[in-house]
């Protein structure tokens, strides 16, 4: 018996939204990127992108445990000489919440072509209206 390996043309994708509002950060984002990566899918081989695509609503009601909500920054580079612009959480998250979630799923994600591909099938929204409704998308649950 020969073992069974997918090939990237005929995988059957399925649409997942999950639901940010009160969830912690990290959790949701580790359940998040195993779902992009395909690790909960039992055709998973890691190098073929066989995973799933997520969208995320509510992007703004997501939290952090401790004083990291006061604590924490969100730094990056613009390139120019001094160019470093630090942000903190709090205000990232009145700003951008999307960028908040889609730092920390793309994070976790591998840092090649093929994670890159994973993370262009995260969707991520301030409020709980998404345009995707013909996908029609289960609901993921995080414990």
């Amino acid at each position: 018996m020969s073992t069974f390996v997918p090939s990237g043309k005929n995988i059957a994708r399925k649409w997942y939204v999950v639901d940010a509002s009160g969830q912690t950060l990290g959790r949701l984002a580790t359940k998040a990127a195993s779902v992009l990566s395909g690790k909960l899918n039992p055709q998973y081989v890691p190098y073929i992108d066989v995973g799933d695509h997520v969208i995320v609503i509510n992007a703004e009601k997501v939290r952090l445990t401790g004083l990291k909500a006061q604590n924490k920054l969100y730094r990056r580079y613009t390139g120019f000489p001094g160019g470093l612009r630090e942000e903190s959480f709090t205000r990232l998250l009145n700003r951008k919440p999307e960028q908040i979630l889609e730092q920390a799923i793309k994070g976790m994600l591998p840092k090649t072509k093929l994670g890159r591909a994973m993370a262009s099938k995260l969707k991520v929204y301030r409020g709980d209206k998404h345009p995707h409704q013909a996908q029609e998308p289960v609901a993921l649950e995080i414990a």
